[in-house]
């Protein structure tokens, strides 16, 4: 690591992960200066942990945005600007378009995911394993390309013990997959698209007529086994119940639908992923700063008490480096003129 970096690895309570601090630098500017001056030290940094970075202590954000923005830029060579690609307005930034609000309060109004049923595992424990845990995924996967990084910043963040964030390390994963069944799924192609497409698990279960799709709207096939562009390393690349298309798939070329084998496979690698020790809990205190690689990772949100607490959160996702499968892509959610 840098000299100007130190580099904790791994993040507490986890097996993967990393904190990073700035030698010398107080404050989010003074960071982002610092990380400025060394372009490929995060980048490296977040490579070398598994495809997670925390950053303490960049509070200083919330009333400076565009350092979120400059920080953003050092991790690939396209950070979204909301505006251009269909975000409703009420969740993008008055004034730095590239910042999605994750919020409960006006203008976003996005409320919590429900708590899981039951709240806490037989020992007592925060639910991590899928199905108990329900709403992993990796972020905007419905797209080809796909994005490389996300940032989330806590600008108002609500009281430990709720509303955290959860990331299972998808290599460590896929490595400790059987190989008998790393040969099964070699090749394989899961049916991703946007939840908001009514192809989700529990639409077709419930058996509604699903809507035609414009072509920029139809699911997208991605290697259910990614091999990341930096470091070579192969990971699990899927979703689950939400952002997976569960009417011609989940798996592209196996039997559909929620009873289909494609379906039963994906649920069990997603049981596998989400196993507790390849999962972080992050516990969130103001002025924090989550980097993750979607290329490498899952997470998920947690409930929290939306009508006690307010939650402010801000996003920025990064891209430009997908890997050799996607050269020369045209972005599939953009409409042809």
């Amino acid at each position: 690591m840098s000299g100007s970096f130190e580099l904790i690895r791994p993040l507490a309570g986890a097996n993967f992960g990393g904190l990073l601090r700035a030698t010398g630098a107080v404050g989010a500017a003074a960071v982002v200066r610092a990380a400025e001056a060394e372009p490929a030290a995060l980048p490296q940094a977040l490579a070398e942990c598994g495809g997670l970075l925390l950053l303490p202590g960049m509070e200083e954000m919330a009333e400076a945005p565009e350092l979120l923005l400059r920080l953003s830029r050092l991790f690939g060579p396209e950070v979204e600007n909301y505006r251009e690609t269909g975000m409703a307005p009420n969740m993008v930034h008055a004034t730095v378009p590239e910042i999605f609000l994750v919020s409960n309060t006006p203008p976003a109004l996005r409320q919590p995911p429900p708590m899981p049923d039951p709240p806490l595992t037989a020992d007592g424990r925060l639910p991590v394993q899928f199905p108990h845990r329900r709403g992993w995924h990796t972020d905007q996967s419905y797209r080809r390309p796909p994005p490389d990084v996300s940032l989330f910043l806590a600008v108002i963040p609500v009281p430990q013990g709720q509303g955290q964030t959860l990331f299972a390390d998808a290599s460590a994963a896929y490595a400790a997959l059987s190989p008998t069944m790393k040969a099964r799924i070699e090749g394989l192609e899961g049916l991703h698209i946007s939840s908001g497409a009514g192809r989700k698990r529990d639409a077709v279960l419930a058996g509604g007529t699903p809507r035609v799709l414009a072509p920029h709207e139809r699911p997208q096939r991605q290697p259910l086994v990614r091999v990341h562009p930096v470091t070579g390393r192969r990971a699990l690349y899927m979703c689950e119940y939400g952002q997976m298309d569960w009417l011609e798939g989940p798996i592209a070329g196996m039997e559909p639908g929620p009873h289909g084998e494609g379906g039963a496979l994906l649920e069990a690698l997603m049981a596998h992923a989400t196993r507790p020790e390849f999962v972080y809990v992050h516990e969130w205190t103001r002025g924090d700063l989550v980097v993750w690689d979607n290329r490498c990772t899952v997470h998920a949100a947690t409930w929290f008490d939306a009508a006690r607490e307010r939650r402010l959160m801000w996003r920025t996702t990064v891209s430009g480096n997908p890997g050799a499968a996607y050269a020369g892509e045209r972005k599939s959610w953009i409409a042809a003129e």
